[in-house]
């Protein structure tokens, strides 16, 4: 009996270790194929082949499993959700990748939080916008009667920043409400921009974030989100 090698063990099931098979060129079984009690034997060109059966299910579902799929479902559902968002948030993607694919691949498994007894999304870590322009720092944000009021710093002593930089804020709502504003970034040491959204109260929100474009769309920046205070 010979050890296959490595390159022979791919043809079989991932699952059976290399010690599980053997070959044999035995003259009194001839050729062999079929089952007998926990072992298969196969033909691979001139050689017998016997290995064992596997004991696991090929779809076990254990628990990390589930919050896995359950997790990703989450994300895929919210993508839609978010509207134009993703499309030019993740404008600087490789040009053979998706939209979607970005979006997932940023968000999956960063932005699910799967400690507790079932997936939830963490907003906190969810990635809406990512590109090569320095990230908006948000200094303060607070929701009052006329809406989420965001102060930000347009940094303009960093040179990859410009004026002519849209800022997009957006709040998204546990209702499915995407409530978007937009505003050049501005040459003030401080600015701030209104997210009209009224009548809700910060249970109500399941994020707001922020993040800047350049005005023709070609570059963005990381998305940041903001707490309200």
């Amino acid at each position: 009996m010979f050890r296959l090698t490595e390159e022979q063990c791919s043809f079989f099931d991932k699952r059976t270790t290399i010690d599980d098979m053997s070959k044999s060129q035995n003259p009194m079984t001839g050729q062999m194929s079929g089952s007998m009690g926990n072992f298969v034997t196969t033909r691979l060109g001139d050689k017998n082949i016997i290995r064992a059966k596997a004991f696991e299910p090929r779809d076990a579902k254990t628990e990390a499993q589930v919050k896995q799929r359950d997790g990703f479902k989450m994300i895929v559902d919210l993508f839609p959700a978010l509207g134009s968002i993703p499309a030019e948030g993740f404008v600087q993607r490789p040009a053979n990748t998706s939209v979607y694919v970005a979006f997932m691949a940023a968000n999956m498994p960063k932005a699910i939080d799967k400690s507790g007894e079932t997936s939830v999304i963490d907003y906190s870590k969810l990635t809406v916008s990512d590109g090569s322009i320095s990230k908006v720092i948000v200094t303060e944000a607070t929701l009052d009667e006329t809406g989420i009021t965001v102060r930000y710093m347009p940094s303009l002593k960093n040179e990859l920043n410009k004026p002519t930089d849209e800022i997009v804020a957006f709040a998204l709502l546990a209702s499915g409400e995407l409530w978007i504003e937009r505003q050049p970034r501005g040459s003030e040491l401080t600015d701030s921009i209104l997210i009209p959204v009224t009548n809700v109260t910060a249970a109500d929100m399941l994020g707001v974030y922020l993040f800047a474009k350049r005005a023709d769309g070609s570059k963005v920046s990381k998305s940041t989100y903001v707490e309200i205070g």
